[in-house]
């Protein structure tokens, strides 16, 4: 009789084996697909088309004229100050939250939303998942090439949590990380974010994605049904050199985030998936200032398993004990 858990098992490990390329092979295969599929996006809108836009700020009103399919929220705020370019986290278009860097598709009205916006909940959303983005991010650059590693996923983010997070299979069975391997991880992250990179929207179709990421076996599987719940299209985020597929939206680049933390990372045993990590994290916005003991209670939460979504239905080991790494 055929054990069909064993089977399930076995089916990323198989999968992985089709894949000769290296993570950094793989990476920059991604990128080559993602710049060759923009360009061919750009070359494909043909005759410029030209659209008002028309902007709304605390002071006064603006009508810009913008490239239609083009011309982004972004060069937008390069047009009315150098201040809105380095604030704005996200926009909002006609009144539906818009990446920065997502291009206008019609004559519309625009807003630009701040951190400290009162349209919290939805600016905050965004700044979770551009979080969650960012860990994957450091995870994948944080271990040796040698070392498998692929990203398995990051869910709706949930504030309330404590802590974002991403869930990530290792090329080893067990791993518990020091207090300085989390510190490492800390100070990467924090590199990252002071780079001030933009984030990346592009959607692709089914195909391009899955060529994207046939080293990856957990995107392979869920692609299709991203796509058919996409209208066969899946959206896709970059920051730098690192791809990874969220519906989004995201704020507009790493320098919005500040003061952060990777505060814990647990092993968890799943039936479907074997063994994967979930590092968890807890970052404030940049311009956010919090004393030493304030933000140590806020370390000290996202430290503690975050169950607040999906949880596989075993825990090896629930890790609480572990020294969260100091804030920087």
């Amino acid at each position: 009789m055929i054990n069909w858990t064993s089977l399930r098992l076995q089916v990323p490990m198989l999968r992985r084996c089709l894949s000769t390329l290296t993570k950094s092979e793989a990476r920059k295969k991604r990128n080559e697909l993602f710049d060759s599929e923009a360009k061919r996006q750009r070359a494909a809108v043909g005759r410029i088309e030209k659209i008002e836009v028309k902007y709304s700020g605390p002071s006064d009103e603006i009508t810009l004229v913008m490239n239609k399919h083009l011309s982004t929220p972004f060069d937008c705020a390069k047009h009315i100050s150098e201040g809105v370019t380095k604030v704005a986290a996200l926009a909002e278009v006609n009144g539906t939250p818009w990446d920065m860097h997502r291009p206008f598709n019609s004559e519309c009205e625009i807003k630009f939303v701040t951190m400290a916006s009162p349209e919290s909940q939805v600016v905050n959303k965004a700044f979770w998942r551009s979080c969650s983005l960012m860990m994957g991010a450091v995870a994948e650059t944080a271990f040796k090439d040698s070392i498998s590693i692929h990203l398995h996923s990051f869910p709706i983010p949930n504030v309330r949590s404590g802590s974002f997070l991403h869930d990530i299979s290792l090329g080893f069975e067990d791993w518990k990380p020091t207090v300085a391997e989390l510190q490492s991880l800390s100070a990467l992250y924090i590199k990252l974010s002071q780079k001030n990179l933009p984030i990346e929207r592009l959607v692709v179709g089914e195909s391009i994605a899955l060529e994207m990421f046939q080293d990856n076996p957990y995107k392979s599987e869920q692609i299709p049904n991203i796509a058919r719940h996409s209208e066969d299209s899946v959206t896709l985020y970059r920051i730098g050199d690192h791809i990874d597929v969220s519906k989004g939206p995201m704020i507009g680049n790493t320098g919005i985030i500040g003061r952060c933390t990777v505060a814990s990372v647990h092993k968890l045993s799943t039936d479907e998936y074997g063994t994967l990590y979930r590092f968890q994290g807890v970052a404030l916005p940049a311009g956010i200032l919090l004393n030493h003991f304030a933000y140590g209670i806020l370390e000290e939460r996202a430290r503690k398993l975050n169950n607040s979504v999906w949880v596989p239905s075993k825990i090896v080991e629930d890790s609480e004990d572990q020294i969260a790494a100091v804030a920087n």
